[in-house]
């Protein structure tokens, strides 16, 4: 496969740009490669500098459910380009985006535009603390929620590819203020608010964990957490930034039936376009400014592109049978994917929830026993990245992108057809395969 001139793009670039990616996650370093450079996207294919193509299973991480250039979305966009890019203003889009999403998310009340996940996130940390009068919060080891101080305390996505689940220039004291408990572990949350529940003014978690893989909740652990922060009163947050409308047109708080306090979303609100969101009980976002005393604000919030994607986004993905739909396909995928493996002698599990998927190298369940067998961070650290390694670069020579890293979720896009699915399997036999002479 010729790669010549994402290679000249990649050593321009580590000339100007820190390592040469503007995101970390990109930088391909956890598979031993240089990154691609991409040019164009369309469906649920992508082309790169070299005009080699690929199907995706990245998605811009999440937000592309319709996948790449959908016509819906491109429509809406050409004609908000034609009356501006943005007016630092209010406008009739903004209300229309947040009454749809108060309409869909059964936690939403109210809810505030912003930029991007990382905002969100820190906006409603920053509120939560503000509601309670508490300072200490509580997060779950290999959940990532931004590259906000206080929240790379063992954190996933590119934090844990690179094998620094803490980051420098964050004060010992600050972090101090973050407790990390284990995902997916009740007991870990029941003692630690016996302990200290009256300090904390929040827990924060993704209801899916998509930044260690795709580790899906075990059954009442969402509860529990809802429970507990009831009792203790603390604010239960939902960081949908990767969930929301991937696991369903609810979210995960739609999918398990628990609705937090507040809730976080990310471009996947945008069709893709940089914007975020945080919102949640009327109470709790009375403390906003200009309401209250718990500032946030953003020049381009609320973008008019963004907006104007994400409103086209919404409609197509409330059609009937959308997400049934997409959801067999992924399951579809996986099974022929988990037989292939076993076919070629290689351990290899997969997890899913919705259109979001994860895939395993490791032997601690046998694959298909169950249907999520992954459920913590010590299992998702136990499976072999080398593995993982060789796999994804056959995969990339036959034509799949699949995320440069073995702790990011994959995903399945309303644009991956019959023929998308049959490009994969006959990538992935030749890439089990590899695996399979690698282990010998």
């Amino acid at each position: 496969m010729n790669t010549k001139e994402s290679r000249r793009l990649f050593a321009k670039a580590q000339k100007v740009i820190p390592g040469g990616v503007n995101s970390p996650v990109r930088a391909f370093r956890n598979v031993n490669g240089e990154p691609l450079f991409f040019r164009a996207g369309e469906g649920a294919w992508l082309t790169d500098a070299d005009g080699n193509r690929y199907v995706d299973y990245v998605a811009a991480f999440g937000p592309l459910i319709l996948g790449h250039g959908h016509p819906a979305v491109l429509a809406a966009l050409q004609t908000q380009l034609q009356q501006g890019l943005g007016y630092g203003a209010c406008t009739a889009a903004e209300v229309d985006l947040a009454e749809r999403l108060c309409e869909l998310l059964p936690a939403l009340e109210q809810v505030r535009l912003v930029t991007s996940g990382t905002e969100a996130t820190m906006s409603a940390i920053r509120l939560a603390r503000g509601f309670t009068g508490r300072d200490s919060v509580v997060k779950f080891e290999g959940c990532y929620h931004g590259h906000a101080d206080g929240l790379l305390v063992k954190a996933g996505s590119g934090a844990l590819t690179h094998g620094k689940p803490d980051s420098a220039g964050v004060p010992p004291a600050y972090s101090s203020l973050t407790h990390v408990l284990p995902y997916n572990d009740a007991d870990a949350v029941s003692q630690l608010f016996a302990e200290a529940g009256n300090n904390i003014a929040c827990i924060i978690v993704e209801p899916v964990a998509g930044n260690m893989n795709c580790v899906p909740p075990v059954e009442g652990f969402l509860q529990h957490l809802r429970q507990v922060c009831t009792q203790y009163g603390a604010l239960l947050i939902f960081d949908e930034v990767m969930t929301g409308f991937r696991v369903g047109l609810g979210g995960a708080q739609g999918r398990y039936g628990v609705s937090p306090d507040l809730m976080t979303l990310g471009k996947v609100i945008g069709g893709g376009l940089p914007v975020g969101a945080f919102g949640g009980r009327r109470e709790v976002m009375a403390q906003v400014a200009p309401l209250g005393p718990v500032y946030q604000a953003g020049t381009l919030s609320g973008s008019p592109l963004a907006v104007a994607a994400g409103l086209a986004m919404l409609q197509v993905i409330s059609e009937p049978g959308f997400y049934e739909n997409l959801e067999a396909r992924a399951a579809g995928l996986l099974a022929e994917l988990r037989q292939l493996a076993q076919t070629a002698g290689v351990p290899f599990t997969t997890t899913h929830v919705g259109a979001m998927f994860g895939c395993f190298f490791c032997e601690a369940v046998p694959a298909g026993e169950e249907e999520n067998p992954i459920s913590t961070f010590q299992q998702v650290m136990a499976c072999d990245s080398a593995r993982f390694q060789t796999f994804f670069h056959a995969m990339l020579a036959g034509g799949v992108y699949l995320a440069p890293s073995p702790y990011e979720a994959a995903f399945i896009s309303a644009a991956h057809g019959d023929a998308e699915i049959e490009h994969t399997l006959k990538a992935a036999a030749a890439a089990f395969k590899a695996v399979a002479k690698s282990m010998k």
